[in-house]
């Protein structure tokens, strides 16, 4: 792991965070608009529309291939590959949808929102409105407990404080969860699914609600009735399992090793914005073939800083923020690809411990006053 700075040492178990002074608060807030200030005279905050309709043009392509697959193969135990190549487009439909909803490829505010409405719903099978929601509050407050949605309560403990809460096999579980992360994820695709259908019927509000629900059910529903039609019973099945297993672990592999592990913030934590998104965000250094396998969601810290930008600068701007907080001690984390799997791990099997090392120090450590 690089950092810019060295973490602090650890603060006591159960410290709190107290809003720094005011003159703090507004040093902090000015040292984001100067890094704002320098990014935009870069221009990388400028729309990129080449590099999205290329590849928006190579991923639908590759869509439609997989499909002429699925016809070609026909009833052959090859369709397994096949579903594993499907699962790796689907990711990709994801990751672009993933960049409209965060408007990054249009100008326009509403061509952003229905173009990622149309390939979450149509092509991907998630729904846009349940998603946006719950991503959106992750990039408000990242890590915070109680206001990030994903370190709460579910199947996995990523907090002391829920971890307290199990007890019995739930406890043997939470302790031993590291070793489980990986098989979970194969059930993650699945979770997807259920999840976006289950909110498409609750009482939350939903923008454009009898929009999505015609077009996921109808998604699901077709690809289903598709494979069963042209393949025979045994397969099908076997293709979807393949398809979702092989999804769930393409995407909550780009999602998970990019906080898991970092500083968990306390609920009333005072955290400025910069400091709030990179701090609690972990860059995970690679090839091209990093890029693509996530999406450009390994350059985590700089998406949370500016997450207009277009995915292709993100690696141009990687500099300019790693510089700048160097300049202000602000520790940024960067590893390697497997590096950041293993700390994911060993952060799960020991929450309680590893919440306050430096892989995964408690805001507290760097926030005490």
């Amino acid at each position: 792991m690089t950092t810019s700075a060295p973490p602090p040492p650890p603060a006591a178990a159960g410290a709190t965070t107290a809003a720094p002074p005011r003159g703090a608060q507004q040093r902090m807030t000015h040292d984001y608009s100067v890094l704002a200030r320098r990014v935009r005279e870069a221009g990388l905050l400028r729309r990129r529309p080449g590099a999205y309709v290329t590849r928006f043009a190579l991923t639908l392509t590759a869509f439609a291939a997989v499909w002429v697959a699925v016809v070609l193969v026909g009833a052959s135990w090859w369709q397994l590959a096949v579903a594993a190549a499907m699962a790796f487009v689907l990711a990709q439909l994801a990751f672009l949808g993933h960049d409209s909803a965060h408007r990054q490829v249009f100008r326009s505010l509403r061509w952003n929102d229905w173009t990622s409405r149309i390939v979450a719903n149509l092509l991907v099978g998630l729904s846009h409105g349940w998603w946006t929601t719950k991503h959106d509050a992750h990039h408000t407050a990242p890590n915070q407990e109680g206001q990030d949605p994903d370190i709460a309560p579910g199947v996995i403990a990523f907090t002391p404080a829920v971890m307290a809460t199990r007890h019995g096999w739930r406890g043997w579980f939470a302790r031993h969860q590291g070793w489980f992360f990986f098989p979970l994820l194969t059930l993650e695709g699945l979770n997807l699914h259920v999840s976006s259908v289950r909110a498409l019927f609750s009482r939350h509000p939903m923008r454009h609600r009898a929009v999505e629900a015609p077009l996921l059910l109808g998604r699901l529903l077709v690809v289903v009735v598709v494979l069963f039609v042209l393949l025979p019973p045994g397969i099908a099945a076997a293709f979807l399992g393949v398809q979702l297993a092989v999804f769930g672990v393409l995407l909550g592999g780009a999602f998970a090793p990019n906080h898991k592990g970092m500083p968990i913030v306390p609920p009333g934590a005072g955290v400025d914005f910069l400091r709030r998104q990179v701090l609690m965000s972990r860059n995970i250094r690679g090839s091209w073939a990093v890029d693509l396998m996530m999406g450009g969601l390994n350059r985590q810290v700089e998406h949370h800083l500016f997450p207009s930008m277009p995915r292709p600068n993100l690696k141009r701007v990687q500099p300019i923020v790693r510089d700048y907080c160097a300049e202000l001690g602000v520790p940024y984390t960067e590893v390697g690809f497997f590096r950041s799997y293993a700390i994911v791990v060993r952060y799960l099997n020991d929450v309680e411990r590893q919440a306050r090392t430096p892989d995964g120090c408690h805001v507290a450590a760097m926030y005490g006053r």
